[in-house]
């Protein structure tokens, strides 16, 4: 069935050339210049590599969804061995399970979007993630994809979705996106600026001694008297070069015969860096669905103790984002394997979820009025069990 909603922007598959760079999904965002780029690989660098909250986020997330323990099975049973589990305990010569899972994960929350390739015909020899800032998909006349183009270094290779499916595309919820997930790092843009805003103001601050700003009031030889609009605009100018913005904060000035300097600002404590800083970084940690708690931001009052935050953490983030993966993951395998089979979380090794699981199993074992199958499947375990 074709919906006309995907016809938008539908066009025939290009002619692959090696020169050519395929296009990249970005965002850009408008405004005022003072506003970081919203493409991904500038998200990358400002919300991950130079922020250490949303580093934080990122690493507790994508470690914590490929450090749970997996299970396979199918309606019948659970598997103990099985091509599969070979398979995902070991996709490539250089990654194991949690390495490659930590790799997608984290270019899901990055991007938005991660992208499995399968090497191999059947089920695949090997398993790698592709970066998403490389990756573009190529709609075909009905919007679904046909192919995508990896780039590297102004070459193109392009996986044809024809007749074989060897990408995997994983995409988060976008509402104004056909074919591209929206990330996290979208959303905390705004407070990402604003604390590493906030951190280089008060680094040039302490650099210059933390000095407020003020004005700058002309006097004339007689104590009155204007500036001529040479003098007024070579004073404008010097501000603006050696007095303004973040890299210059508490400057000090040399000023000329009939300049006088009136402080006017605020100190650095009143206007309060640290609380505003935190307040970016608590906006940070929600929008990767992290309690603030968990990554050391002062003052978050939501959840009684640690333990708790923990475990609203794998509750409300962990396994959402596994479920959604593992779940795609395993339909894609089970095509090219010719078998249905689901790769899912092991909620009984989960640590933070012991008391709740236990609870559930005292709940399910005293529910006399079920058969041993209906228990055994609102546990997670197939319905009959094992010979």
């Amino acid at each position: 069935m074709v919906f006309d909603f995907l016809k938008r922007g539908a066009a025939e598959v290009p002619e692959a050339k090696a020169s050519a760079t395929g296009p990249v999904i970005a965002w850009h965002g408008s405004g005022r210049v003072a506003w970081s780029p919203r493409d991904t690989v500038s998200l990358t660098k400002t919300g991950f590599s130079s922020n250490p909250v949303g580093f934080r986020a990122v690493k507790m997330v994508a470690e914590a969804a490929a450090a749970l323990p997996l299970i396979l099975q199918d309606d019948g049973q659970r598997f103990d061995t099985h091509p599969v589990l070979s398979l995902i305990s070991r996709p490539n010569g250089a990654q194991g399970r949690s390495e490659l899972f930590e790799a997608l994960y984290g270019q899901l929350l990055l991007s938005g979007n991660g992208y499995l390739e399968a090497v191999g015909d059947g089920l695949p020899d090997e398993l790698h993630v592709l970066r998403s800032d490389r990756m573009s998909l190529v709609p075909g006349s009905d919007g679904w994809p046909v192919a995508y183009d990896y780039a590297v270094g102004g070459k193109k290779h392009r996986f044809s979705m024809v007749e074989a499916q060897p990408i995997c595309h994983i995409r988060s919820f976008h509402p104004q996106d056909d074919h591209y997930g929206l990330s996290p790092l979208q959303a905390a843009a705004t407070a990402i600026d604003v604390h590493n805003a906030a951190s280089r103001w008060t680094k040039s601050l302490l650099d210059n001694a933390a000095r407020p700003s003020g004005a700058i009031v002309y006097k004339g030889a007689d104590g009155q008297g204007a500036m001529t609009n040479e003098q007024y605009e070579r004073l404008q100018s010097e501000m603006e070069a050696h007095h303004q913005g973040a890299r210059n904060a508490g400057r000090p000035m040399l000023l000329e015969g009939g300049l006088d300097w009136k402080p006017m600002g605020y100190s650095p404590s009143d206007m309060e860096f640290q609380k505003t800083k935190d307040a970016a970084a608590r906006e940070i940690a929600q929008a990767f669905g992290v309690p603030p708690m968990l990554v050391g931001i002062p003052g978050d009052a939501t959840y009684a103790n640690y333990a708790e935050a923990n475990r609203a953490f794998y509750r409300l983030t962990v396994l959402p984002l596994a479920n959604k993966v593992l779940g795609a993951v395993s339909h894609w395998l089970s095509e090219m394997a010719g078998e249905a089979v689901q790769i899912a979380p092991d909620l009984d090794q989960i640590a933070a979820l012991s008391s709740e699981r236990d609870a559930q199993w005292a709940r399910v074992a005293g529910a006399a009025f079920l058969s041993d199958g209906e228990k055994r499947v609102l546990l997670g375990l197939p319905r009959e069990a094992a010979p």
